[in-house]
C-alpha cells in the first residue's frame, strides 16, 4: 500500500457533498457522502454558504476517505474537484466571500437584468458570441444584480467565483476556472469563437480583471499549499485540477468523452450532455467547449426532477414512510409500487413538472408546475407516476431539440439517483425512445473526478482510458406499445404549456 498512489475527487451538489479514492484503475478504495442545505431565502433566491457547505463538506470527505482508505496524504498524488454551477460567489482582497453564493438556473433573481441585458446589447448579438441565449442560469445578469442591488458587496469583490474556482483557490491560492463552465455558465461575459473572456463585456459589467483565468479541466497548473495542507488535510505539493461543474465531471464518470456520446444525470435536476467534434448552436439549449480541447457540447438542463418525488413524498404522501417500515424498504419503492399498478398515460392524467421554472428548452423561469385532468378515479400511484412521465417529457424536448441541431443520440449513459428506481428508468426509456445504459459504478461525478485528476497529474495519459474504469450493469430498453401511447401524449404535453404560458407569466 506505501508504495501505490492513489487519486481524490471531490463533487459538491445541492443538497449532498460526495468524495471517492481510486487507485489509477478506477478500483474504488473508499466513498463518502455528506448532506447539506440548499437555502431557499425568499422565492427564486437559492444560496449556499460557501465556508460552510463548500469548504466544510470538501475537510469532512477528505478526513473520512482517507480514514476508510487507511492511506496518509501523501498517497494522494492528485485531486479533482466538481461542482454544481454555475454560481456566483463574490470573494474579496482577503480571499474570503463577502456574501452567500447565488446559485445556478434555480435562482431567478435575475429575470429583470436579463430583459435589460437583452434590451442594451439585443438578444442576437448575445447569442451569436456567446453560443448561449441569457437565462437564469447565466452568471452575468446575477453579477450585474449584485452591482445595482448589493452595491458594497459588488464594489468590494476581488473575485467572481464559481464554486469549483473557490475551492481550488482555497487549495492552491490560485484562481481558474474552465472553459466549460465560462461558456455554458457566464454568458455574456465569454466569447465561444475566440474561447476567451469577452474584455468590452467585461468591462461593461464591471468585471473586468476579477474573473478567474481560463484553462481546460484536466490541467494541473497549481499545488496544495502548506496553509490547506494543513487545513485540508492534504501534502503540500499535492497537484490540482482546475475541475468543471457536476454534470461535466458525471459525464465522465459514464464514460461520455467523445462525438455521439450522451450523458443524462437524473438527480434533484436532470442534466443533459451530448458531445460534438465541432461547434453547435441552437436557441433552445446551451453551447459549450467541452473538457479536452477539441471537443464542444449540446446541453440540457430541467429545473425539476428527483426533487419533484421528494415533495411528493414529503407533502403528499405521508403515509409512505410508515408503509416503508413496516416493510423494510424504502419509501420511494412503496411509491413505485403504487406508480406500476398504473398504465401509461396516468389514465390521461398529465403533469408539468416546471416547479423551478424550467430551463431548456423553454428557458422560461416563470413556468410552473400542473396536474392535468384529474378526477375521483385517480389514486396516489396515479400522482406519483404523473410526476415521472412528466420528467421524461421534459427530457424527451431536450432530446429532440438536441438532435435537430446535429448531435448523435445512439444511446444515453445514465447516472444519478434516479438511475436506481426500475420503473422510471422504463418510463423514461419508453417516452424518448433511447436505450439506457446504467454502469456498475454510480457513485457519479466524484468519480469522474477522480479520473480526471489522473489525468491532470499525467498518471493516466489518455481520456479514452475511461472505458477501461467503467462496466455496464444493466440497459434499458423501449418497450414499442408503451412508447405508442407516449407517442400520442407529448404532443399534449407540449401544448399543455403552450397553452397556459401566458397566464403563467401573469399570474
Amino acid at each position: 500500500m506505501k508504495d501505490r498512489c492513489f487519486l481524490l475527487g471531490l463533487d459538491i451538489g445541492s443538497s449532498q457533498s460526495k468524495g471517492v479514492l481510486t487507485d489509477l484503475s478506477g478500483v474504488i478504495l473508499a466513498s463518502s457522502a455528506l448532506e447539506h442545505e440548499t437555502r431557499e431565502v425568499q422565492p427564486g433566491y437559492y444560496e449556499h454558504d460557501a465556508e460552510q457547505v463548500w469548504i466544510h463538506d470538501c475537510r469532512g470527505l477528505i478526513a473520512d476517505l482517507k480514514a476508510k482508505a487507511r492511506i496518509t496524504a501523501d498517497q494522494i498524488a492528485a485531486v479533482c474537484v466538481s461542482a454544481i454551477g454555475p454560481c456566483v460567489l463574490p470573494v474579496g482582497e482577503t480571499g474570503r466571500p463577502l456574501c452567500r453564493a447565488i446559485l445556478y438556473g434555480i435562482d431567478t433573481r435575475a429575470c429583470e437584468e436579463i430583459r435589460e441585458m437583452n434590451a442594451q446589447y439585443g438578444e442576437e448579438a448575445i447569442f451569436r458570441r456567446c453560443g448561449n441565449a441569457l437565462s437564469t442560469q447565466a452568471a452575468g445578469p446575477k453579477i450585474a444584480w449584485l452591482r445595482k442591488n448589493r452595491e458594497d458587496v459588488f464594489r468590494q469583490a476581488r473575485w467572481f467565483m464559481t464554486a469549483t474556482s473557490y475551492v481550488v483557490f482555497r487549495l492552491t491560492g490560485e484562481v481558474f476556472m474552465d472553459h466549460y463552465t465560462a461558456c455554458a455558465g457566464y454568458t455574456p461575459l465569454y466569447d465561444y469563437a475566440s474561447q476567451q473572456w469577452d474584455e468590452e463585456m467585461c468591462e461593461n459589467l464591471g468585471c473586468r480583471g476579477r474573473l478567474p483565468a481560463l484553462r481546460w479541466t484536466a490541467q494541473a497548473p497549481a499545488a496544495v499549499t502548506a496553509g490547506a495542507a494543513g487545513e485540508f488535510g492534504l501534502a503540500e505539493g499535492t497537484r490540482v485540477c482546475v475541475g468543471t461543474c457536476d454534470a461535466a465531471a458525471e459525464a465522465v464518470s459514464a464514460g461520455v468523452v467523445d462525438r455521439g456520446e450522451t450523458m443524462l444525470m437524473l438527480g434533484s435536476t436532470a442534466f443533459i450532455i451530448s458531445v460534438l467534434d465541432r461547434p453547435s448552436v441552437d436557441r433552445r439549449l446551451w453551447a459549450a467547449p467541452y473538457l479536452f480541447p477539441g471537443t464542444c457540447c449540446l446541453l440540457g438542463g430541467m429545473g425539476s426532477a428527483g426533487s419533484l418525488t421528494g415533495w411528493f413524498l414529503r407533502e403528499l404522501s405521508k403515509q409512505t414512510p410508515a408503509e416503508a417500515k413496516a416493510s423494510g424498504v424504502s419509501p420511494y419503492t412503496i411509491l413505485s409500487r403504487k406508480a406500476e399498478c398504473v398504465p401509461p398515460g396516468c389514465d390521461r392524467l398529465l403533469a408539468l413538472p416546471y416547479f423551478c421554472g424550467e430551463r431548456t428548452p423553454l428557458n422560461d423561469p416563470k413556468a410552473r408546475g400542473v396536474f392535468f385532468g384529474l378526477t375521483h378515479s385517480h389514486t396516489e400511484g396515479h400522482l406519483y407516476r404523473a410526476l415521472l412521465e412528466a420528467v421524461a417529457f421534459g427530457i424527451r424536448d431536450n432530446l429532440e431539440a438536441m438532435e435537430q441541431s446535429g448531435c448523435e443520440i445512439r444511446s444515453c449513459h445514465t447516472v444519478g439517483g434516479g438511475a436506481q428506481n426500475p420503473l422510471w428508468m422504463q418510463i423514461i426509456s419508453d417516452v424518448t425512445g433511447c436505450r439506457q445504459a446504467v454502469n456498475e459504478v454510480t457513485i457519479g461525478a466524484s468519480y469522474g473526478d477522480a479520473f480526471l485528476a489522473g489525468l491532470g497529474c499525467g498518471r493516466i495519459r489518455d481520456r479514452s482510458a475511461i472505458r477501461s474504469w467503467i462496466r455496464q450493469k444493466s440497459e434499458i430498453v423501449p418497450d414499442r406499445e408503451h412508447r405508442q401511447t407516449y407517442d400520442r401524449l407529448f404532443p399534449v404535453f407540449r401544448e399543455l404549456y403552450h397553452t397556459l404560458h401566458d397566464l403563467m407569466q401573469t399570474y
